[in-house]
């Protein structure tokens, strides 16, 4: 165990952890929400600190990221444990297990290994992934810091819920950061998420203002969030974010504990990628849908393409330098 960051203590041995949005008050011997910090005797600490419970090298285009460092792979971590509850979560075996009272699993794997490893296999970047990997940040702190010193660069696949005391921890070293916008009202973070709004949208503005790359993902679900009316919210919001923030909308299929519902249809996905076109966003991706025009990367001002992708594979990368080759428009991104 390590002792976690961010935290205060109160009277009567409890705990107040700082480390995200939720801000729990933590009696001794509890855990918080997220089930992989706990209170020992009014001393807080992380069950998972070097407990690695997946670690891959994966295409950067399945985070997804298609504005960094197209073409390239990131060595891919996360412990067990999340800060959120989403009724679709695709890797819920992982990310709810020490919620729902299972044990805190994982193989021991150091800072140090996961930069060598990283480095071994080509990689260009690490990617703290698969679960919310704020609930890691002592562990993933000391990686990045690795990292960064070893010229590799360091990417966030978060649901943006971290407090800001967290971000500003964060920012020497993250690069970038994909975050999931679930969906545009209170009513639907509190009853499939387990959260709010509100932080996740701060969290956003603040990353771009400390000068980390952002990529804002939705999963679409139907009879959800895949109104014209959220759809347009959600695009107008990123928008005022800035017009070179990707938007990646992505298809929905029936999994954990929302398997009433029908999965994405293609169509739904392009018509909200011709509702974040029509905002003015400059990349709107559609994912999930191998072969669609959507996975493509764009010139915003003459139209022609430059990254043709099928699924997680680029096929080609005709930006020169970040500008378009045809009519030299700079493409926004890192490592374009």
């Amino acid at each position: 165990m390590k002792e976690a960051l961010l935290y205060e203590k109160l009277e009567d041995k409890k705990v107040r952890c700082n480390l995200c949005n939720h801000r729990c008050l933590i009696a001794d011997a509890k855990r918080g929400i997220c089930g992989v910090r706990e209170n020992r005797a009014g001393t807080l600490y992380t069950l998972v600190y070097g407990r690695a419970v997946a670690s891959h090298v994966d295409p950067i285009e399945k985070k997804p990221f298609f504005n960094f460092h197209p073409g390239s792979t990131a060595y891919s971590i996360a412990t067990v444990g999340c800060n959120f509850r989403c009724l679709h979560c695709q890797n819920y075996d992982i990310s709810q297990g020490p919620r729902e009272g299972g044990e805190i699993v994982g193989e021991k794997l150091e800072p140090e290994e996961i930069v060598r490893q990283a480095l071994s296999y080509g990689c260009k970047s690490i990617s703290y992934t698969y679960t919310e990997p704020t609930i890691f940040l002592e562990y993933a702190l000391d990686t990045m810091k690795l990292a960064q010193d070893s010229g590799l660069k360091n990417n966030f696949v978060t649901n943006g819920y971290m407090s800001p005391e967290a971000l500003q921890m964060l920012k020497p070293y993250l690069d970038a950061a994909n975050v999931d916008l679930k969906g545009f009202s209170e009513e639907h973070y509190k009853k499939v998420c387990g959260g709010k709004l509100k932080p996740v949208l701060e969290n956003i503005k603040l990353m771009k203002k400390l000068g980390v790359w952002v990529e804002v993902t939705t999963l679409v679900i139907p009879g959800l969030n895949d109104s014209d009316e959220i759809l347009k919210k959600i695009a107008d919001f990123i928008l005022s974010v800035g017009e070179e923030t990707p938007w990646h909308i992505s298809a929905f299929y029936p999994t954990y504990k929302m398997l009433d519902r029908p999965r994405t249809p293609v169509a739904t996905l392009q018509r909200g990628r011709k509702i974040g076109l029509k905002a003015g966003l400059r990349y709107v991706y559609s994912g999930n849908v191998p072969g669609d025009e959507g996975e493509n990367t764009f010139c915003y001002a003459c139209g022609k393409l430059l990254i043709p992708r099928f699924g997680f594979q680029v096929l080609k990368n005709e930006i020169k330098n970040s500008r378009c080759p045809y009519c030299n428009a700079k493409i926004e991104g890192r490592g374009m």
